[in-house]
């Protein structure tokens, strides 16, 4: 089934949201003072990380895709790989989606927010902050560095291992055949729709399934292995979005020891997953499509 375009929007704004409900919503649990949660541990958000990811994608990854990030959008765009027409239309989707996504947990750990004493345990539960910075140009030197080699090399992984798993799915060679079999004969055929891919090859859709589900197993190892240093964010929406909202947010609401939204580190899990996910479709097309 093709989607209009709205509703593609739409969806992209509802997954965007999900992914901040389910993993910023883990970050509150754990840092926020007074939750039953409380200091529960990283693997609790790697987890709400990993479920933020899989959720929208098998609920929407036949609807819009599901990239609910900037950066992948921006990466399959310059390959060739979709429409610049739809390029922003998607990007302010995905930035609404997560500010909205990041309102709901706030609205849901408010009382929580006003017992925190930790500026940084605040910020954290809305945007990634680097664990080098001390407040010192020196520590903001080294933290913006290493953050932005971190965000590199885990968006890199992301996007690259996210084509893999929904372009080269176990299946996906049959479909293949199928087409160019049709091509030979002469025949049109939108394979696209589920239902036809279920009618010529059931084990297609199988494919798709579990290389959804991979991916939010590959978000929960990410935020495992790379979440030390910076979060991660791999992706620019689900950071900047909720810092934006921080920024604006008064201490009524997160409580007297609020503190900055470090905009001098924002620009760093937006412009390093941008050129990773530029770098992961490029090489990604070049060997395999």
């Amino acid at each position: 089934m093709d989607f209009a375009w709205a509703v593609k929007y739409a969806t992209e704004f509802l997954g965007t949201a999900i992914l901040i409900i389910l993993g910023n919503g883990a970050v509150a649990n754990v840092e926020l003072k007074g939750t039953k949660g409380h200091q529960s541990g990283w693997l609790v958000i790697a987890v709400g990380y990993g479920m933020g990811v899989m959720i929208p994608a098998l609920m929407f990854g036949n609807v819009s895709g599901n990239h609910i990030n900037p950066a992948f959008t921006l990466g399959l765009a310059v390959s060739g790989l979709f429409p610049w027409a739809q390029v922003v239309p998607y990007i302010v989707a995905q930035v609404l989606g997560a500010i909205f996504g990041q309102a709901l947990v706030v609205a849901t750990h408010r009382p929580y927010y006003l017992q925190t004493e930790k500026a940084n345990n605040i910020l954290g539960s809305f945007s990634t902050i680097s664990s080098l910075d001390q407040g010192t140009k020196e520590s903001r030197f080294a933290a913006t560095v290493n953050g932005f080699i971190n965000e590199f090399v885990g968006s890199f992984v992301l996007f690259f291992a996210a084509l893999g798993l929904t372009k080269n799915f176990f299946g996906a060679e049959v479909l293949q055949y199928m087409k160019q079999m049709a091509t030979q004969a002469g025949q049109t055929v939108d394979f696209s729709d589920l239902a036809i891919k279920a009618q010529t090859a059931p084990h297609t859709t199988a494919g798709v399934a579990v290389g959804h589900m991979a991916l939010g197993f590959l978000v929960m190892a990410l935020v495992t292995s790379l979440g030390g240093p910076s979060g991660p964010g791999l992706n620019p929406a689900r950071d900047f979005g909720p810092r934006l909202l921080h920024a604006f947010l008064p201490k009524s609401i997160l409580g007297q020891h609020k503190g900055d939204s470090k905009w001098w580190y924002a620009w760093v899990p937006v412009v390093a997953p941008i050129l990773a996910a530029i770098a992961a479709v490029a090489i990604f097309k070049f060997l395999y499509l």
